[in-house]
C-alpha cells in the first residue's frame, strides 16, 4: 500500500518542527506505522522529541520512528562523481581544496538531496504514514519549478550530451587542457535527475500526498504563508490544511495581552478568509514549552480534536497552472489562435515561440510576422520558415 505521505512548512520560527512530532505521535497512536523525518538543515526535531537522533531511523514511541536526515550523506550517496571531477577541475586550477568542495554543491541542493530520503521511505513499504518536518518556506520552494526543469534536460539534453562529450573530449584535454566529466559523472546527474522527477510525482499524488502550512498570527507571517499557498497550488501540491500556533488563550485578558489578544483575532479571522476553503487548525500558545511526548501528544489533541491526523484533510486544488508546455492542448491551442486574432486586428506584429518542422508550415500560413526558435537545433527550423515565407 501507498503510504500517506505529509509535509510541514512554514517560516522559520513558527513552531513547524513541535507541529510535525505531534502530527506523527497522533498518527503512531492510532495504530499506524509512522516515521517522522527533518529535511531542515539546521534539525530541531531530536529537541522536540527529546531523543537523540541521527541519519537513519530510530524507534521513539509505540509505531514511530524519527530520523533527522544528514545532506552531506545523502550527497555522498548521490553526487559524489561529480564532486570528485568538479573538485578536481576547480583545484586544478588553483582554488583551495576545502573551498572547491563546497563549491561543488549548488547552493539548496541540500534540500533537494534530503528529500530524496522520502522516496526511499516511500518504495520501502516499511511505514504506514511519512511525516516530513521541511526546511522554512524559501527552501522548500526551490524544489517547486526544479521537476519541470528536469524534465526538459531529461528530454532535450541528455540524450544528445553524452555523444556530444564523447566526441569532444580529447580536444579539450588537448587544447584547453579541461577534462570534461566522464560517463560516470553523467550517469550520476541523470539518475539524480530521474529520482528527483519520482519524488515530486509521489508529492504531487493529491490521493496520498499533502502539505500543511504552520504559521504564527502575525501579520508577516500570513503574508509569507499566502505566498507560499499560491505557489504550491499553481504547482500542482495540495496544501489540506493550515496551522495558526501560539494563539493566545481567551483566558489571557486584560493588562499587557489585552492588545496582542485582539491583534491575534484579527490575524486569525484573515488567515481563515484568505485560506478558506482549507480547513485551518488551531493551536494555544501553552503555559509551557511544547517538548517531549507528553506535551507533544498534548498539542496533537488540541490541533486535530476530533480529526483523524493522518486522512486528508482537503482535497482540492484552489488554483493551477492549466496546461505547462502542453502547445497543442485544445485549450491552450485556443487560446493562442485568440492571441493571434487580437493581433491581426489591430495590426500588431505576433511571433510564436515554439516552432518545429511539424507545425513551421501551419504558423506561416496562420500568419505569424516572426518565429522565436529556443534553441540553436532549431535554427534550421528558422530558415524553413524564411523559405516558406519568401523571405530567401
Amino acid at each position: 500500500m501507498t503510504p500517506r505521505t505529509i509535509l510541514y512548512t512554514g517560516k522559520g520560527g513558527v513552531g513547524k518542527t513541535s507541529v510535525a512530532a505531534a502530527t506523527a505521535l497522533a498518527i503512531a497512536r492510532s495504530g499506524l506505522r509512522t516515521i517522522v523525518m527533518s529535511t531542515d538543515p539546521a534539525h530541531s526535531l531530536s529537541d522536540s522529541l527529546e531523543t537523540a537522533l541521527g541519519a537513519r531511523p530510530a524507534p521513539v514511541a509505540d509505531n514511530l520512528w524519527a530520523q533527522e536526515v544528514q545532506a552531506e550523506a545523502e550527497m555522498e550517496r548521490h553526487w559524489q562523481a561529480v564532486q570528485r571531477w568538479l573538485g578536481g577541475l576547480l583545484s586544478d586550477r588553483g582554488v583551495d581544496r576545502i573551498l572547491a568542495e563546497e563549491l561543488t554543491v549548488p547552493p539548496g541542493m541540500d534540500e533537494i538531496f534530503s528529500l530524496l530520503q522520502l522516496k526511499r521511505h516511500h518504495e520501502s513499504g516499511e511505514f504506514d504514514v511519512i511525516v516530513v518536518d521541511c526546511a522554512p518556506t524559501g527552501e522548500t520552494l526551490r524544489l517547486l519549478s526544479f521537476p519541470e526543469v528536469a524534465r526538459w534536460w531529461l528530454e532535450k539534453v541528455f540524450p544528445w550530451e553524452k555523444r556530444l562529450l564523447t566526441a569532444a573530449r580529447p580536444l579539450a584535454r588537448t587544447v584547453l587542457d579541461l577534462p570534461l566529466p566522464g560517463n560516470d559523472v553523467l550517469a550520476e546527474v541523470q539518475d539524480l535527475v530521474r529520482n528527483l522527477i519520482d519524488m515530486s510525482d509521489i508529492l504531487r499524488d493529491r490521493s496520498r500526498s499533502s502539505i500543511r502550512l504552520v504559521m504564527n498570527p502575525e501579520r508577516m507571517v500570513i503574508k509569507e504563508a499566502q505566498r507560499t499557498f499560491t505557489y504550491l497550488n499553481l504547482y500542482g501540491y495540495l496544501t489540506d490544511a493550515v496551522v495558526v500556533n501560539r494563539v493566545f488563550p481567551e483566558d489571557v485578558e486584560g493588562g499587557y495581552f489585552s492588545g496582542w489578544r485582539e491583534v491575534q483575532r484579527e490575524h486569525v479571522e484573515l488567515v481563515e478568509q484568505a485560506f478558506a476553503p482549507v480547513p485551518v487548525l488551531r493551536s494555544p500558545f501553552f503555559e509551557q514549552e511544547v517538548v517531549g511526548l507528553r506535551m507533544l501528544e498534548r498539542l496533537g489533541r488540541v490541533v486535530f480534536a476530533e480529526l483523524e491526523p493522518h486522512e486528508l484533510l482537503y482535497r482540492d486544488l484552489s488554483q493551477e497552472l492549466g496546461h505547462p508546455r502542453e502547445y497543442e492542448h485544445p485549450v491552450v491551442a485556443e487560446a493562442i489562435d485568440r492571441i493571434l486574432k487580437i493581433c491581426k486586428d489591430h495590426n500588431v506584429p505576433c511571433g510564436h515561440p515554439h516552432p518545429d518542422a511539424k507545425n513551421i508550415e501551419r504558423l506561416i500560413a496562420s500568419g505569424y510576422r516572426f518565429l522565436m526558435p529556443s534553441t540553436p537545433r532549431s535554427f534550421g527550423v528558422l530558415e524553413q520558415g524564411r523559405k516558406l515565407a519568401g523571405r530567401t
